[in-house]
């Protein structure tokens, strides 16, 4: 049985005041959630504090971003080991942002994708399509090719330790988000893509939704067979609504 999981992508939001008024409030809302996984992603300068502000607490730090080098000259980049230090489970790598306005390909991804899993960070690899590559109907191809690029590089095994997260670029931020239906079809094309490689894998799998999830439509996304949960944007700064996201999960 998988166990939902919903993570909190902060973006390039927050200050030392308001990370440490919303960890308080998360925390404050926790005994709530008893069974779904909870995590926040800050931008990489506030992990530290969060690291502390998390300390005893049932709600697990991500990164927005890892480096698919271990060490070196990459100024501005964050590496595995740095993120290790400090406690960090998860790292993001793929997202939408990341492809388009740092023009991160597929190949770039399944490297960060396998940085991660080699210093004990689990990878939530982003996949999902532009609003012109769903009205063209190459919404499956084009998370095909996504996920293809890390199956290439690290094989169907390295999704025994990953996430995926299903974010159809169209609805992130927009306020569109796509229907609880749409985004089954999608979910329920990725796991039957792993399942067709790996049956235990693709059943074990978390497959996360995002895109413009809020406390009004979590309940219905998350009652579909295969959506396990959220990467949530907006909602996510806000420990009231993050809250309800994640006892919709729970």
């Amino acid at each position: 049985m998988r166990t939902k999981l919903v993570a909190g992508n902060w973006k390039m939001n927050g200050s030392l005041e308001s990370i440490r008024a919303l960890i308080e409030g998360l925390q404050g809302g926790m005994e709530s959630i008893k069974q779904a996984g909870v995590a926040v992603c800050p931008p990489a300068i506030y992990i530290p504090e969060v690291a502390q502000l998390l300390k005893g607490s049932r709600i697990v730090l991500g990164s927005q971003n890892i480096c698919e080098q271990d060490s070196g000259a990459y100024t501005g980049e964050i590496a595995g080991p740095m993120l290790k230090e400090f406690n960090c489970e998860f790292a993001i790598v793929g997202h939408s942002e990341r492809r388009s306005l740092y023009h991160e390909t597929d190949e770039m991804v399944a490297q960060r994708f396998a940085a991660a899993r080699r210093h004990g960070l689990k990878p939530i690899l982003c996949v999902g399509e532009l609003l012109e590559e769903r009205e063209q109907g190459i919404t499956e191809e084009v998370v095909d090719r996504q996920i293809d690029a890390v199956i290439k590089l690290e094989g169907i095994e390295a999704f025994a330790d990953a996430v995926i997260a299903y974010e159809p670029v169209w609805a992130i931020g927009t306020g569109k988000t796509a229907s609880p239906q749409q985004a089954q079809d999608v979910h329920q094309f990725i796991r039957g893509k792993l399942a067709a490689l790996d049956a235990t894998i693709a059943e074990n799998i978390v497959i996360q939704y995002g895109g413009s999830v809020n406390a009004g439509n979590a309940s219905e996304l998350f009652a579909m067979e295969d959506i396990d949960g959220g990467l949530i944007g907006g909602a996510s700064l806000k420990p009231d609504d993050f809250l309800a996201i994640c006892q919709a999960a729970d």
